[in-house]
């Protein structure tokens, strides 16, 4: 079983819609091979919106803890403030508390005071972080999340949607997990190439998108992940898109491919629907074919 990712050093450069037309050619054509999808941006997950799964399970996900003082069992003694590095004990009458409190915004779970409190009156205590769903679209089961507001742990998050996405991948014998990775290059990208076997990097021939593929590039490398590119969008500036394949060029990096800017591209996504089964003929659908086709070179031949 082979893991293949799609990524994009910034957010904005099609990789959804990469993403789902990959899901679309893999389960059709002359040799469909069984795959599972996994929605790793869990922080803006909308792979569903494209290929509108039948919901199947919803599991809350638990994140960090937060520090609660049990006020029967509180001396007062003040403790947990002095060893607060985070300023999230509020002591009596701070903002009308009558109490030793924790303000759960600011608490950061590192659990000092639960540890200093000499009468043990502090416990940490789990927070509802957001939630995962497991779902089956029309290419395959999709695993996806959502991370609520304001939340952290996200990169946890995405490990677990991988995980859930390979064990049942293993369960039915599906040759591929195609991964909807998060864009830049943080925690939740790191999760998400975690045993990955290929990941293709979707670009634009724009300033930002130029100089955040090299970022991303860049922490593949560091992780000695093999790496492709396909340049979205490519006819909007051709001379950016030249700068592209020269600068990877010089990494001993493959362009797979150059996307057209189609507008049909845009009125798939909106009827819910991948530009591959939407429009066949789209000049967008014909170059994700060529890309799709040199993937599954890639992959099937023990190249990675």
């Amino acid at each position: 079983m082979k893991q293949l990712v799609v990524l994009s050093g910034k957010g904005g450069t099609g990789k959804t819609c990469v993403t789902a037309s990959f899901a679309h050619l893999a389960s059709s054509g002359p040799d469909p091979i069984p795959v599972v999808l996994a929605d790793a941006d869990v922080d803006a997950a909308n792979l569903e919106l494209v290929l509108q799964p039948r919901l199947l399970e919803t599991h809350p996900f638990r994140g960090g803890s937060v520090a609660v003082i049990d006020l029967g069992l509180c001396e007062g003694c003040g403790t947990c403030a002095s060893v607060c590095r985070f300023d999230a004990i509020l002591e009596p009458g701070m903002d009308g508390t009558l109490a030793y409190a924790v303000d759960p915004i600011a608490c950061e779970g590192c659990a000092a005071c639960m540890y200093a409190c000499p009468s043990a009156a502090i416990q940490m205590q789990p927070q509802l972080a957001g939630e995962w769903f497991h779902s089956e679209s029309r290419y395959g089961l999709l695993f996806h999340a959502a991370l609520k507001p304001a939340q952290e742990n996200s990169g946890k998050l995405v490990t677990l949607v991988k995980q859930q996405a390979r064990l049942s991948a293993l369960d039915s014998g599906a040759e591929l997990v195609i991964v909807d990775g998060p864009p830049g290059i943080g925690c939740p990208v790191i999760s998400a190439i975690s045993g990955a076997s290929l990941a293709l990097m979707v670009a634009e021939p724009s300033a930002a998108g130029m100089h955040d593929l090299k970022r991303v590039l860049d922490l593949a490398a560091h992780f000695r992940l093999p790496a492709l590119v396909c340049i979205n969008k490519a006819d909007l500036y051709p001379q950016g898109a030249a700068e592209i394949v020269a600068g990877c060029l010089e990494r001993g990096v493959e362009v797979v491919g150059e996307i057209p800017f189609d507008p049909l591209m845009t009125e798939a996504m909106v009827q819910g629907e991948p530009v591959t089964a939407y429009r066949p003929e789209a000049s967008a659908s014909l170059a994700l074919v060529e890309i799709w086709k040199r993937l599954r070179v890639q992959l099937q031949d023990g190249k990675v």
